[in-house]
């Protein structure tokens, strides 16, 4: 099967499951197409991978590189999406608890996961090295804004947190990547052959480049929009930075994602006050947001259907469903700690901090830095690991955001 057959046949399931969803089921779409493609797949994995239909879903399955298509294509087109539709104005009247809980946050969630996992892992599986630990503590510690982002929009959430939680998943992920990176370096090469100016540097390339790369996409866009009005090219060459920015990024080890997000804020707020008549800026945000929802829909069929091919041992369970509690414990720890060291709490209720940590969901992104592992670092653990906290944060807390948030108000 080539590749426009396989994207073929995953947007006709999509476009089949997204209309059971709204006609029947009616959940956030997020959550109701991964709901109906997690139980196409259990259905699949009863009537057993040996017969012809389950075989075809899984050979599938199994030629889609989903790390790969997730962070080196859809995410840049996500990001944007999302950062497009946010308000700067808001963010920055948070912006020192949104890039606090981004930086210093995800840091320490990272430490606290690892630690906690290394020190359960002896009792319920077996002893693993503690760097493949703060792997995993790396790649689940970021909240995924493409899942926050589709689910808060029907929470009934206040502006103000609203705002606290999609900001910091937007700086969270890109930050959350590139430590997962120096990590991914370091299990690579041995702590032996990488040193602390390697670190510095590799940081400091991914993280300054990134936020350059945006600014430089961002301002040679807005130029280019200012200088015309018509509107079918102006989205046009919106789609143009997007494409352009995702394939330049790597090149020069920069953080494609961080710059997605700065070039979509530039482009949403300054571009659409001073770039864009008002027939054109109405244009680009429908045309983004058809973009994001058609790709979160593929992207939460393909996390559904992965299931059959994440490899599976009983003790993996157990593992995970500690690692559920350990996760969130963290997630609440690394925000109040740096909170009330930053003096951040007088800016926003103790309630927030329930509703952020609750709300703080983990998705795809999580589950393809874990598909990006080699073999040697435990990935059949972290992998079959990370899908269990993944679905446990989309469904049970992703379904529950709106009850806790109208019982906390």
């Amino acid at each position: 099967m080539d590749g426009i057959q396989l994207i073929s046949l995953i947007i006709a399931l999509s476009a089949g499951l997204a209309f059971i969803n709204i006609r029947y089921l009616k959940l956030p779409s997020t959550i109701g197409i991964m709901v109906l493609s997690l139980l196409l797949s259990l259905v699949l994995l009863v009537v057993g991978a040996s017969s012809s239909l389950g075989s075809f879903v899984k050979d599938m399955m199994a030629q889609i590189d989903f790390s790969g298509f997730l962070l080196d294509f859809m995410l840049g087109f996500l990001l944007f999406a999302g950062a497009l539709h946010t308000d700067v104005k808001k963010l920055r009247k948070a912006k020192w608890p949104i890039l606090t809980y981004a930086t210093v946050g995800i840091l320490i969630s990272t430490f606290l996961v690892a630690t906690g996992i290394y020190l359960l892992l002896p009792f319920l599986y077996q002893p693993v090295e503690f760097i493949y630990c703060l792997l995993f503590g790396a790649l689940i510690s970021p909240t995924d804004p493409i899942a926050v982002l589709s689910i808060l929009k029907k929470a009934g959430i206040s502006e103000s947190i609203e705002t606290k939680i999609t900001g910091e998943s937007l700086f969270n992920d890109g930050v959350g990547v590139v430590v997962f990176l120096t990590l991914f370096s370091v299990a690579n090469k041995g702590f032996s052959e990488v040193s602390t100016s390697d670190i510095l540097v590799l940081l400091t390339e991914e993280i300054v480049g990134g936020i350059v790369l945006g600014l430089a996409l961002g301002y040679i866009g807005f130029l280019m929009l200012k200088k015309i009005d018509h509107y079918q090219t102006e989205v046009l060459i919106t789609l143009a930075m997007v494409m352009g920015g995702i394939s330049l990024a790597p090149l020069f080890h920069f953080s494609g994602p961080l710059a997605m997000v700065i070039a979509g804020l530039f482009i949403g707020n300054k571009g659409a006050l001073e770039a864009m008549s008002e027939q054109t800026s109405d244009y680009v945000h429908k045309f983004w947001e058809m973009v994001d929802e058609i790709f979160n829909a593929i992207l939460f069929v393909v996390i559904g259907l992965e299931l059959l091919i994440i490899p599976f041992e009983i003790s993996f369970l157990y593992v995970g469903l500690v690692s559920i509690i350990i996760v969130i414990l963290s997630r609440f720890i690394s925000l109040i700690t740096p909170s009330y060291l930053f003096r951040l709490e007088y800016e926003f209720p103790k309630k927030t901090f329930l509703i952020m940590t609750w709300g703080g969901l983990r998705g795809g992104i999580s589950i393809a830095l874990a598909l990006s592992l080699t073999v040697g670092m435990e990935r059949n653990l972290i992998v079959c690991v990370t899908y269990i906290v993944v679905l446990f944060s989309i469904i049970v807390q992703g379904l529950s955001l709106e009850r806790i948030v109208k019982k906390l108000n």
